[in-house]
């Protein structure tokens, strides 16, 4: 496997991905090396010569208007991620901290922040070693950036906190000397440039992202497969209809259930058995396809947040070794935050209709003939019962998380910093969503599967589907009889998150 190249500019959400998940290595590119070494002098002119300039030679936030000494500006990068690294909760999976990782070396590598080369080649080594920071999920406020999430990062670089090495919990300082590496004393400017970012909303959008197109595909392919089950019309995909509507999603989701469908033998026309079907199986469309728009502009601004300076101050090298040193508002992750706002929202839709199509299944009113909860010698088993209530939990509960966390601000650093994004509680929340919706799409799975088994009519599948029910059906047996059903729930939910291509 090629390594990853950070130059600052073209770093993708699939190499995000291979580095996060798949154990890729990063390194430095030798395009950004150059860059940064400009903006580093610029720093460095500062201390020699004493220039007053934010986050340089003064104190953080409301401290800004404290000047400090050359001598003491070591210690001053030192405190700054001590004092910074106050995150409560549970740790940050090890996906989305490899994660963190990669994307605060390529924001150094974009050259607007004074970094050194071999603290940014420090960082690549830490996660190329495979060294994994205590990264606590919660106490960002979006707004200096990630401040303390990227602090617990910066603490392990320089020795001290806590790491998981080879799926131990140990002692910062330990885990740099089992990998072979060696704690980083921090200059000038250093300890601002590794934790005022938007890193950890990032790191967790750009992994959600890489997942929720994919479960847009599994969602239509499942669709379908209830659709078979029910004897559902395939009239209302027909391309003409969704033409007329002139959304990109509609139409590319109408066009991935005609081809779900090709070749069934359990589909009907309008007015063979019914003139229409309920909402949940005529209107995937565009419920689905909206779901699908949403996604692809959300994975557009992560995109464009992977390869962005995002930390304050930044540096414009003239190149005489002087250069502007400008204080703006690049950390504030209000277009993360809206965006994760809005992919909970999407994917929270997909769960609804996903659920609505559950109930139709294990409902005998609305069932087309399929017996109650999907089991035989219903009364003495209750089949499939308490799954339709897990998924309407689920999807109860995402309810809530799709509340936007984007609308709320706090001030801060005595009303210094007056508004902030929640972006990273916006991210977290997201990821909540689409953990519930692999559940719900997990157990309309297992129902469609169910059904399919009781009409006899696995054979009369559409090719695309059929491969869906193997799928399933290689891992789940057919429920007979009431039995426990938990890792039945566990198993479907896994299959939907190792989903990588649904045929949709």
């Amino acid at each position: 496997m090629e390594d990853i190249l950070l130059d600052g500019e073209s770093l993708t959400l699939e190499q995000v991905e291979r580095v996060a998940r798949g154990g890729a290595r990063a390194t430095l590119a030798d395009s950004a090396i150059p860059r940064m070494e400009a903006s580093r002098a610029v720093v460095d002119r500062c201390v020699s010569e004493r220039l007053v300039r934010y986050g340089i030679t003064t104190g953080f936030g409301k401290f800004s208007d404290v000047v400090i000494s050359p001598e003491n500006n070591a210690t001053l990068q030192r405190n700054l991620i001590m004092s910074h690294a106050c995150g409560v909760g549970e740790p940050f999976p090890a996906e989305v901290v490899r994660a963190m990782l990669l994307l605060r070396a390529n924001a150094l590598a974009v050259g607007s922040s004074g970094a050194r080369v071999s603290t940014v080649n420090a960082l690549l080594d830490l996660l190329n070693s495979g060294v994994v920071p205590v990264i606590p999920e919660k106490g960002s406020l979006g707004s200096s950036g990630d401040l303390a999430p990227l602090a617990h990062m910066a603490l392990v670089l320089c020795g001290m906190g806590e790491a998981f090495y080879r799926g131990e919990r140990i002692p910062g300082a330990e885990a740099l000397s089992r990998a072979g590496l060696k704690p980083v004393e921090l200059s000038a400017k250093e300890g601002l440039a590794l934790i005022n970012g938007t890193q950890a909303m990032t790191a967790v959008a750009a992994l959600a992202c890489a997942d929720a197109l994919r479960l847009v595909g599994l969602a239509d392919g499942l669709a379908a497969l209830t659709l078979q089950a029910l004897r559902g019309i395939t009239d209302a995909y027909d391309g003409r209809i969704h033409e007329l509507r002139r959304q990109e999603g509609q139409t590319a989701s109408a066009a991935a259930l005609r081809d779900l469908l090709s070749g069934s033998g359990l589909t009907t026309r309008q007015g063979e058995l019914r003139v229409q079907d309920a909402y949940a199986l005529r209107c995937v469309p565009q419920v689905h396809g909206a779901s699908r728009d949403a996604i692809v502009y959300v994975r557009t601004v992560v995109g464009r947040e992977l390869n962005a300076a995002t930390d304050n101050p930044l540096i414009f090298p003239d190149g005489s070794g002087y250069g502007d040193i400008l204080s703006g508002g690049n950390f504030h992750g209000q277009p993360v935050a809206l965006a994760m706002d809005f992919l909970a929202i999407a994917l929270a839709e997909l769960a609804d209709l996903s659920e609505r199509r559950t109930e139709r299944l294990v409902n005998p009113a609305l069932s087309n003939g399929l017996p109650a909860f999907l089991v035989k010698e219903g009364g003495v088993n209750s089949g499939f019962m308490i799954l339709q209530y897990v998924a309407a939990a689920l999807v109860s509960e995402n309810k809530v998380l799709a509340h936007p966390a984007s609308v709320d601000s706090i001030p801060s650093s005595a009303n210094q910093e007056d508004h902030v994004s929640m972006g990273t509680i916006a991210a977290r929340k997201a990821r909540s969503v689409l953990e519930n919706l692999q559940q719900v799409l997990g157990i309309e799975w297992l129902a469609a599967c169910q059904a399919i088994d009781l009409l006899g009519g696995s054979d009369k599948l559409s090719p695309a589907t059929r491969k869906l029910y193997d799928t399933l059906r290689s891992k789940i047996p057919f429920v007979d009889r009431d039995r426990v059903m938990y890792p039945d729930l566990q198993t479907a939910k896994s299959l939907v998150a190792g989903t990588v291509d649904s045929g949709g």
